[in-house]
């Protein structure tokens, strides 16, 4: 995901009242993008207790949970979706149970806050995008972590109904197409036997209108551009498109700097879109025993 580092924590608490609240959510998701779990939190806690009604606080400290979680468990790495036998077979993954347990906390004390506000408002564009990310937050979480492949569709169908609440407001909530677009792209990657036991309302499982997709949140998302760089430089790798991939990730690391895993994929990928370099320096052939 050039971004500066935001010493919030003082302005928080100099002027509380002076802070717009989306304003700590973007700096808390520049945090995120950078990896830096700990800042993110302290930006996070900061913004709960100054807005205690707003759901996308908890919602976001989610997101900041599951993303530490990721890395730890070294999922958010290109190479593990690279291959769908290695993205199955993960018996090595031993998650967290403390992690876990403060995971679904926030995501329930997010959906408790959003389902009152939907009650009074069933369009509140806060309220309805929270549920947007928890759900998607919960359907990762089940197929990433708990490894739930087949038990996550209806979570998976969750998700999509509050994507598409979302998208239909006005103006529309442009991130709640990360999760649009990916599904036509995990659902286009499928063997065609067993799309026909996956029933997503209005997904035709085509890569091509996923990467469209995302390519919208990348222009238009306030939140989600970043992830939806990422998502498309995984598409690209999947594609055997590796130019494509090392033009996005070396945008990502120009804008996120202290991200290591950003970093490590670009000299990875970099290597795989420029073979001739990798041939240029290899060593010469050994003349042993001639």
């Amino acid at each position: 995901m050039v971004v500066l580092s935001f010493p919030l924590s003082a302005s928080l608490a100099a002027q509380p009242k002076e802070v717009e609240p989306d304003t700590v959510i973007q700096q808390a998701f520049v945090r995120l993008y950078n990896f830096d779990f700990r800042g993110a939190h302290e930006l996070l806690d900061q913004h709960i207790r100054l807005y205690p009604q707003d759901p996308l606080g908890p919602a976001v400290s989610a997101v900041a949970y599951l993303f530490a979680e990721l890395d730890r468990l070294k999922i958010l790495e290109l190479d593990f979706f690279m291959s769908d036998d290695k993205f199955v077979d993960r018996r090595k993954l031993i998650p967290d149970p403390a992690a876990r347990q403060v995971f679904l906390q926030q995501v329930e004390n997010s959906e408790r806050l959003a389902q009152a506000r939907l009650a009074v408002n069933p369009d509140d564009r806060t309220a309805v995008f929270s549920m947007c990310v928890t759900s998607g937050l919960t359907t990762d979480y089940a197929v990433l972590i708990e490894r739930r492949r087949f038990g996550s569709f209806s979570l998976a169908k969750r998700n999509q109904v509050y994507a598409r609440k979302s998208l239909a407001l006005n103006p529309p909530v442009y991130d709640a197409y990360v999760t649009i677009g990916t599904a036509e792209y995990i659902v286009g990657s499928l063997p065609f036997f067993l799309r026909w036991f996956v029933r997503l309302d209005q997904i035709k499982g085509n890569k091509q209108t996923a990467s469209e997709l995302l390519e919208l949140v990348v222009q238009k998302g306030k939140y989600y551009g970043p992830l939806a760089r990422i998502l498309l430089a995984v598409i690209d790798m999947r594609e055997k498109r590796p130019a494509g991939a090392e033009r996005l990730l070396a945008g990502l690391v120009s804008e996120y700097p202290e991200n290591p895993l950003l970093r490590k994929e670009l000299a990875y990928v970099g290597k795989l879109a420029h073979p001739e370099i990798g041939a240029k320096i290899a060593p010469p052939p050994s003349h042993e025993g001639q």
